[in-house]
C-alpha cells in the first residue's frame, strides 16, 4: 500500500507548522491559564475568534471535509488529511482555529452528505464559517451504547413533528456556549431489523424539553469548553423537516460518521504524544536531582526509547 504524502499535502503540513509555531505556541501558556480558572469554566479565550480570522485567511479551514465533497472541500483525501490531523493534535484546542474540532467535523460531514439544501442553509454553512458549533447525541446512560443498536431513545411522528424522548450523556459539545444545534440519534421503528430502527434527527439546543443536566468529567477533568453532557430530552418537537435521509438510515449514517472520525481522534492523540515525548527528552536532559542529568542514567534512556516505540506502532 502507498502511504506517501501528495505534494499538495506536504505543503500544507509546512503552512500549518509554521502558523502554528507563529500564532499559537506563543498564547499557549495563556490560554491553558485562562481555561484552568474555574470562574472561566465553559467560556471560550477571547483571542480564539481572531485567530480563526488569520487561519481562514491563510487557507488553514475545514481542512477535514473529503474531496468527494466538491466545492464544500479543500480537496483532501483522508491520506493527505491524517498528517495535518496529528500536527494539530500537538496542542490539542488547536483544531477549532483551523475549524476542524469534534464533533463539528463529524456533523458537517453527516450535513454534507445527507443534508437537504434546506437543512444545510441552516446549518452546515454557519458551522463551515465557524460561526457556531454543535454537539453528537448517541450514547445512553442505561444501554451498553458501544452497540449504537441498543440506544432507546425514541423518535415518534406526530403530524408535521417528530416527538423524541430519552436520556443522553457523554453527548461530545454540548456544553459549548456556541453550541446551537444537534444530531440526535434514536429509535422510529422498535419492531424493524435490528439495523434499521434508527434515525438521526436534527435538534435546536434552544428547543423546548431540552435540558442539560450536568457536564460530565473523567478524573476531574471535564474538558472545558466543549465539554461533554448528560442530556435530558422530555418530548421534544421538532419539524419533520428536521430528519436526515429518511426514517431508518440513523445506523447507516453513523458508521459513515464514526469511521474517519475515529481516524481524526487517532492522529490527533498521536501528535499529542509525540510532542509529550519531545518534551520529555528536553526535561531529562535540564534535570539534575543527584548531581548527574537524568538521561544519563540507562533506566530513563531506555522508558524514552520505549516510548517512542510505542508511538511508531
Amino acid at each position: 500500500m502507498n502511504f506517501e504524502y501528495s505534494e499538495k499535502s506536504i505543503a500544507l503540513q509546512e503552512k500549518l507548522k509554521l502558523f502554528i509555531a507563529k500564532n499559537i505556541h506563543p498564547v499557549q501558556k495563556e490560554v491553558e491559564a485562562f481555561h484552568y480558572d474555574p470562574l472561566n469554566a465553559w467560556k471560550k479565550w477571547p483571542g480564539l475568534e481572531a485567530l480563526k480570522d488569520k487561519a481562514k485567511k491563510e487557507g488553514l479551514w475545514n481542512l477535514f471535509l473529503p474531496k468527494g465533497y466538491g466545492a464544500l472541500s479543500p480537496g483532501l483525501t483522508n491520506l493527505e488529511y491524517a498528517p495535518l490531523a496529528e500536527i494539530m493534535g500537538r496542542i490539542l484546542w488547536s483544531s477549532e482555529v483551523f475549524n476542524c474540532s469534534p464533533p463539528d467535523t463529524g456533523n458537517m460531514e453527516v450535513l454534507a452528505k445527507y443534508g437537504t439544501p434546506a437543512q444545510q442553509d441552516e446549518w452546515l454553512r454557519p458551522l463551515m464559517n465557524g460561526e457556531i458549533r454543535s454537539a453528537f447525541l448517541m450514547t445512553e446512560p442505561d444501554v451498553a451504547s458501544s452497540d449504537a443498536t441498543n440506544i432507546e431513545t425514541a423518535i415518534v411522528s406526530e403530524g408535521d413533528e417528530y416527538v423524541i424522548t430519552g436520556k443522553k450523556w457523554w453527548s461530545s459539545g454540548a456544553m459549548d456556549p456556541n453550541c446551537k444545534i444537534a444530531i440526535v440519534m434514536g429509535k422510529t421503528d422498535f419492531e424493524a431489523p435490528r439495523h434499521l430502527q434508527q434515525s438521526m434527527i436534527l435538534v435546536p439546543m434552544d428547543t423546548a424539553g431540552l435540558t442539560i443536566e450536568r457536564p460530565l468529567s473523567v478524573y476531574g477533568y471535564n474538558d472545558s469548553p466543549e465539554g461533554h453532557a448528560e442530556i435530558l430530552l422530555d418530548a421534544v418537537r421538532v419539524p419533520k423537516g428536521n430528519l436526515l435521509l429518511s426514517e431508518g438510515k440513523g445506523f447507516e449514517i453513523a458508521q459513515g460518521r464514526l469511521g474517519p472520525g475515529r481516524i481524526h481522534h487517532c492522529m490527533r492523540l498521536i501528535g499529542m504524544a509525540q510532542r509529550s515525548l519531545e518534551l520529555m527528552t528536553q526535561r531529562v536532559s535540564q534535570r539534575s536531582p543527584f548531581g548527574r542529568t537524568l538521561d544519563t542514567y540507562s533506566s530513563i534512556r531506555q522508558e524514552i526509547a520505549l516510548s517512542r516505540c510505542e508511538i511508531e506502532q
